[in-house]
């Protein structure tokens, strides 16, 4: 067998666990979208709290979920260190959060959208790019085989 017919299997091969873990991806990330949501709603139609603290809280729960239903799921690394995946899921989380928190605030203050609901889903739309590079390629980066 060519050297480049290998190349192109183990490519092959990549690309298709890259597209198994990125449609399980997109299923976690919609779970996490309707958690927070549905948290999000609560905190701030319910409870009266400020949309802002109310997207805090929601992204806390909604990022436990997506942690565990990704390390043991999405990119089967069930083995893997706990500890430093956490915290690196962690850290991209807090990032994400950072930049979702700042749309949340141009879409609702500078910008005058009315509907908080509807800006925090444009919100958590713009940062999912943002996660999945951060966690396929940190977070849960497996050695090459």
């Amino acid at each position: 067998m060519k050297p480049d017919s290998i190349n192109y299997g183990n490519q092959a091969e990549r690309l298709r666990r890259a597209s198994r873990q990125f449609v399980k991806y997109c299923f976690v990330g919609a779970s996490g979208v309707v958690l927070n949501m549905i948290v999000y709603t609560i905190l701030v139609s319910v409870a009266d709290l400020h949309y802002l603290a109310g997207a805090t809280i929601s992204f806390s729960i909604a990022v436990t979920n997506n942690f565990l239903l990704n390390k043991y799921w999405t990119f089967g690394n069930p083995d893997g260190p706990v500890f430093t995946q956490a915290f690196r899921f962690f850290v991209i989380s807090v990032i994400s959060l950072g930049v979702n928190l700042m749309i949340l605030r141009l879409l609702i203050e500078d910008l005058g959208v009315a509907n908080e609901i509807e800006a925090q889903m444009i919100a958590i739309a713009m940062v999912t790019i943002l996660n999945f590079a951060g966690n396929k390629l940190w977070s849960f980066r497996q050695p090459s085989v």
